[in-house]
């Protein structure tokens, strides 16, 4: 936990656009700074503008907190997006950031409920366990029983848009990506980090999934409590376990982590196939590991949860299927069904297109394709990571800036990529043949 809670937070757009106008001004400056000592045959290693301008972003965004850490932290999951710096600096996201004071935390309980958190619960931690992009935690009790209570931060939900507007010219930037590649990703996080700051709706949505859930074997869901929650307020269990991080260093067994592993394979596969609904935030802040009875998650945090149309789940199962990789025209057919190619595309175009994803399905796909797959082997994720690599280094495929194929590919992807990173973390060898 940071030794310094914060004692405000720039609400306003004007304030959160000074705030941050102010860091501009500073990655400016290190860049200004970094090419002048290279005209001059000076030593200026690229790594080291990276760090500079990594540090000063992410303090920036932990200050600021909402949807500008909340992307922070979901580009963080995406390994080749970023330079290595950005990638670390943000990672922490996933875990920890400052919390807000005590005073800032009891106005937010008078707002929504005219009592202090005193009054209301039995007992009331008043520094956060957790602090993270969009609210942070803390623990509390009340007739016995340990909770955990969820506060958002002021001014989230109104300052989304004016955010993603604010920070989209640095993350193309950091990126190296146009305008019109990212616009389609940005619209969609902006409709998930709407229904985000809903807590009244997490809360519906936490209770429908435990629901539909709770018969999959070695998973813990919490219990919510409406009369102690609210559109920015959430209370639920206190689950037991440890995030990831935790865990991994008391070195649990083999089969305590297949167990885990197997979990969240299961978890995730019963939630596309059957319910067509993702619990779409699979970073290792979300979960919680423990040894009960073998080992088992607990999962936290329904906020992101993505809804998935009919048409997108079957493209998404019919790509990954075995066979298709087996029968050229079946995927050419498949791509150009997504939108991926299409009828105006030259042969080259269309000849790159299938190249690329070809390659890219072969690995992406190919723990679907062995009834038991090894996530720990360190060789599979060094060859995602090397393609990643790969596929930004294509010039053809670089100078392709259009966005192609649904929007709705952006969650089902990012949780699939969430999803891999969990269990190579974990080293589960995992029996992927799914069982309806």
């Amino acid at each position: 936990m940071p030794d310094q809670p914060q004692e405000s937070l720039p609400t306003s757009k004007v304030a959160r656009a000074a705030r941050f106008a102010k860091t501009g001004f500073k990655v400016g400056a290190n860049y200004v700074q970094h090419y002048a000592k290279r005209a001059v045959g000076a030593d200026s290693p690229t790594a080291e503008l990276h760090q500079a301008n990594a540090a000063e972003l992410y303090g920036t965004l932990s200050e600021m907190k909402g949807s500008v850490l909340k992307v922070a932290q979901m580009l963080a999951m995406e390994k080749n997006l970023l330079p290595p710096a950005y990638a670390e600096q943000f990672r922490q996201a996933q875990y920890q950031t400052p919390p807000l004071s005590g005073p800032l935390v009891v106005k937010a309980f008078r707002d929504a409920f005219g009592h202090s958190p005193s009054e209301i619960f039995d007992e009331f931690e008043p520094e956060a366990r957790q602090a993270a992009s969009i609210g942070q935690v803390h623990f509390a009790r009340k007739l016995g029983k340990p909770l955990a209570v969820k506060v958002q931060y002021p001014g989230v939900g109104a300052s989304i848009r004016s955010d993603i507007a604010m920070v989209k010219p640095v993350a193309l930037r950091v990126m190296g990506l146009k305008e019109e590649t990212l616009r389609p990703y940005l619209a969609e996080v902006e409709a998930r980090l709407i229904e985000e700051t809903d807590y009244k709706l997490e809360l519906s949505r936490g209770q429908a999934v435990a629901a539909k859930c709770g018969h999959l074997p070695h998973l813990q869901f919490p219990s919510y409590y409406p009369t102690l929650s609210g559109a920015r307020i959430l209370t639920m269990d206190w689950l037991p376990g440890q995030h990831m991080k935790e865990f991994l260093a008391e070195n649990p067994s083999q089969e305590v982590r297949n167990q885990l592993g197997q979990a969240l394979w299961d978890f995730y596969q019963y939630q596309l196939r059957e319910l067509r609904q993702l619990h779409a935030d699979p970073h290792p802040g979300n979960f919680l590991f423990s040894l009960t009875d073998g080992g088992t998650v607990g999962v936290l945090d329904f906020g992101c949860v993505k809804d998935v149309p009919e048409l997108e789940q079957r493209q998404f199962l019919s790509l990954l299927d075995p066979a298709t990789l087996t029968d050229p025209t079946r995927l050419e057919a498949l791509l150009t069904e997504a939108g991926v190619l299409r009828p105006a595309d030259s042969p080259a175009l269309r000849s790159m297109y299938l190249r690329t994803l070809t390659q890219s399905l072969e690995l992406v796909g190919r723990p679907f394709r062995e009834a038991s797959f090894d996530f720990g082997d360190p060789a599979y994720m060094k060859s995602l990571y090397d393609l990643g690599d790969d596929l930004m280094q294509d010039q053809d495929l670089r100078q392709q800036r259009e966005p192609r194929g649904s929007a709705h590919f952006v969650y089902l992807n990012r949780t699939y990529v969430g999803l891999y990173s969990l269990l190579t973390e974990l080293g589960a060898v995992v029996q992927t043949t799914y069982k309806s």
